[in-house]
């Protein structure tokens, strides 16, 4: 799944890598901001911290024990999710996209046009 899922973060709009922190985390940005960070050697899992509207996320680590507040982030606005089969492909895919949605909405107006196509 970790090759999935880092592809399918590079997959979105205009979706750069970038490695600010050394060599982990990968970090996914859109316009120069983080929606993903992915940890690739935090022990036998791999961890994905992802943006989140502050109610989805306390309602996401309530019904899952893999989902947690972010690590080293803002824990009101960040999860980290640990990747360890307990979560289908297709709801980490979907945090993804809530995570990148939520950077790309506070984008300028002009940039948030590029990447959504809506006027």
């Amino acid at each position: 799944m970790k090759n999935n899922i880092i592809e399918y973060c590079l997959n979105k709009k205009g979706a750069t890598k970038d490695y600010p922190f050394g060599s982990d985390p990968l970090v996914v940005k859109i316009a120069g901001k983080m929606f993903a960070l992915i940890f690739e050697s935090k022990g036998d899992y791999l961890y994905l911290n992802l943006k989140c509207d502050p109610v989805i996320a306390e309602n996401l680590r309530e019904q899952h024990e893999a989902i947690e507040p972010g690590y080293h982030m803002n824990k009101e606005h960040w999860n980290t999710i640990t990747i360890d089969g307990s979560l289908l492909e297709s709801d980490v895919f979907s945090m993804i996209d809530h995570s990148y949605d939520m950077v790309v909405k506070k984008l300028p107006k002009s940039l948030r046009e590029i990447y959504t196509g809506i006027n």
